[in-house]
């Protein structure tokens, strides 16, 4: 595999070189640490060596504002277990709405929010840290306190940005779901960390329709014992919707409850004088939120990030990487079931303005997006290989017919960007911006794969390794690999790691999950080649090497899709593989053993009715984006001696590679219903070349 030394498609000018942050970081770890690191490779070497002095020159750069000083940068330099900055404490939120506190702040926008039905709405910084504060009160009157749950069902809306400024401000701890995912999915989240109080929506509009999520809220509420508040933001209703959601079935699910749960509105919770926020401080790791990534087994796993840990990465990888600054204007199209959201809410702390879209991105075209960053001047777009490879079809050229020339980088994850998504965005977008392909994910609360501004930009591989990620990528026997595809591992404990899984008291879920592998190295679950360069070593993500479901950047476990389908009387078994691999179009297949299949049906796709119903069950009690794509009789599942579902081999029997090596049938309780998996494998790829 020969991935170096091509031409690049981009680098930066002189004057980007010159006026990124990283560069007069470098020059400052020079004057003040004597430190000679002429080029990025030594940079990152250094800060995945040095552990101590990078995340401490990082906290003075960063002026870091503590109530009370660290007593050292770490303790127990292993994972998991690491300890960082022991004795430090502060607050989350605080440093985010610092900028609050500038001469500018009644007029400067903090917030540019548009909508399928807003056309343009804003907030100065004044304005949010006046909403966050009356927001905090509201919430201590329902008794919210610090380690309280605070659960949100809302769409990317300048209510949800508010929401969890004030939960993170009173040390509370946040949690979230779109109102696109069903209940069960929601429940399967919020059910293990037993919330306090609910943010939730009456509705939304996607694609020119209104979803009323009434009844799922008043379901949400019947089935969460420890709600004590309900903040209903009436989205629809505000806007004048056509046949608004009526409220009433969530007012009287408040009232059925044994002890009653006190309703209010936005509008409710915001009367008041806006005061300046008394920001709850905390230690360096108190848990911040509350993020769920699913494995293949059991209930989602509800992962906890700290105040910390989170601020000081978010200021890492928008400052360093990304290159933000007061003066950006930033946007990354999300979902609030997205960890991007989560990292989209940190660029506050940058002081750049946030710019904020809801609804379909392709509504009523793909040229929306391209249209908002023009009005808004965004320095900043942030995207998916997804959308690209629509735009790309659609043969659109954003830059001739949209004005972006305040454009300075294009962000883009959530799946690997083929080399012709690089080529398209250079020929299509604009040919001097840095484009920001990264990779990480929700678990760490991090990229490990990222940008930068002072480097070139190759087709098809993201610019370098993320400055304290000490990212490898391992063969099967554990050894660090160069130009060959193996394990994304990390070899060093990041602050931003999670501290625990909400209700793994042991521990022990938390191991197994990251750690089961190699004891003390993080195993990350994707497909990874790295590659040297002049400059720096690139890399390459070719999809999960795991069986986690990742649709759009929004992961779930199939044990979820499993509860669904398998609920079906028709369906006696069921197996889902998701074929993200890059330079393949993405797929998610479900493959199902019925009750009645007649023998001629198996090897065919399932027919509607039961096709239509399995896809409306997922899109509505799980997530419109998990419906499958193709849903196909078999015989039987492939499983293991002891039972287990066989999903990894057959996904790598699906991507092309050699059955004899995934698949070890002396370990199969049924070895020959490997065979049509083999031959189906031989099928679509027949067809595909």
């Amino acid at each position: 595999m020969d991935e170096t030394n091509r031409t690049p498609l981009w680098r930066p000018s002189p004057e980007r070189l010159a006026h990124a942050e990283l560069t007069r970081f470098t020059a400052w770890l020079a004057e003040t640490r004597g430190l000679n690191l002429p080029d990025y490779e030594s940079l990152w070497q250094w800060s995945v060596t040095d552990l101590e002095g990078f995340w401490a020159a990082l906290w003075e750069w960063f002026d870091i504002q503590s109530a009370t000083p660290y007593k050292q940068v770490l303790r127990e330099r292993k994972m998991p277990g690491a300890v960082w900055f022991e004795g430090a404490t502060l607050n989350y939120a605080q440093q985010l709405l610092a900028r609050a506190d500038q001469p500018d702040a009644a007029s400067r926008e903090a917030l540019v929010f548009h909508s399928e039905l807003v056309e343009r709405d804003t907030l100065t910084w004044r304005q949010l840290r006046e909403q966050v504060g009356t927001t905090m009160q509201t919430l201590q009157q329902m008794g919210v306190k610090p380690g309280d749950r605070v659960v949100s069902y809302l769409p990317n809306v300048p209510q949800a940005l508010v929401a969890i400024l004030a939960t993170t401000g009173l040390g509370a701890i946040w949690s979230s779901c779109a109102p696109d995912m069903g209940a069960t999915g929601v429940l399967d989240r919020f059910q293990q960390i037993e919330p306090k109080v609910l943010f939730a929506v009456d509705g939304y509009r996607y694609s020119g329709k209104d979803y009323d999520r009434t009844k799922t809220v008043a379901n949400l509420i019947e089935a969460l014992p420890t709600l004590r508040g309900v903040i209903l933001v009436p989205i629809l209703a505000d806007a004048g919707a056509p046949n608004a959601p009526d409220a009433a079935s969530v007012q009287r699910a408040c009232n059925a409850r044994p002890e009653p749960v006190t309703l209010c509105t936005w509008a409710e919770a915001l009367a008041g004088n806006g005061p300046i926020p008394a920001f709850q401080i905390v230690p360096f790791e108190h848990p911040l939120w509350i993020v769920y990534s699913s494995g293949t087994t059991g209930m989602p796993k509800p992962i906890v990030h700290s105040h910390g840990g989170s601020l000081l990465e978010s200021l890492k990888a928008n400052r360093f990487h990304l290159d933000l600054g007061p003066e950006d204007r930033f946007f990354w199209f999300s979902s609030t079931s997205w960890i991007m959201w989560n990292l989209w809410v940190g660029t506050l702390a940058t002081g750049c303005t946030l710019l904020q879209v809801d609804g379909n991105p392709g509504y009523p075209d793909l040229h929306r997006l391209w249209a908002f960053a023009a009005r808004e001047r965004a320095t900043f777009f942030g995207t998916s290989p997804a959308f690209i490879a629509l735009n790309m079809k659609a043969d659109l050229n954003p830059g001739q017919t949209h004005d972006l020339s305040a454009l300075r980088t294009l962000g883009c994850t959530g799946s690997p960007l083929t080399i012709e998504g690089y080529e398209w965005v250079y020929s299509n977008v604009h040919d001097d911006i840095l484009l920001a392909s990264i990779s990480g994910g929700t678990d760490p609360g991090a990229a490990f794969l990222t940008s930068s501004p002072t480097l070139p930009v190759y087709a098809g591989q993201m610019q370098c390794r993320g400055l304290g990620c000490a990212v490898q990528s391992f063969s099967d026997t554990g050894e660090a690999r160069i130009g060959e595809v193996g394990e994304l591992v990390v070899t060093e404990p990041l602050p931003s790691m999670p501290l625990y899984f909400w209700g793994d008291t042991d521990g022990e879920r938390y191991r197994s999950s990251y750690f089961e592998t190699w004891p003390d190295v993080w195993q990350h679950g994707d497909w990874l080649a790295l590659f040297e360069q002049p400059e720096s070593v690139t890399s390459v993500i070719y999809g999960r090497s795991d069986s986690t479901i990742n649709r759009h950047g929004i992961r779930m476990g199939t044990s979820e899709l499993y509860r669904v389908v398998e609920g079906f009387e028709e369906v006696l078994d069921s197996l889902v593989i998701d074929l993200e691999y890059l330079g393949r179009p993405s797929e998610l297949l479900l493959f199902v053993v019925c009750r009645d299949t007649n023998a001629t049906d198996l090897g065919k796709e399932v027919a509607e009715p039961l096709s239509a119903a399995l896809k409306t069950a997922i899109a509505r009690q799980l997530s419109s984006r998990h419906v499958p794509n193709q849903i196909w009789h078999i015989a039987s599942v492939p499983r293991t001696l002891s039972g287990k579902k066989l999903e990894v081999p057959v996904k790598r029997i699906l991507l092309g590679h050699d059955p004899g090596r995934v698949l070890n049938r002396a370990s199969m309780a049924n070895p020959d219903s490997a065979d049509w998996f083999v031959e189906h494998a031989q099928a679509r790829l027949g067809m595909q070349a």
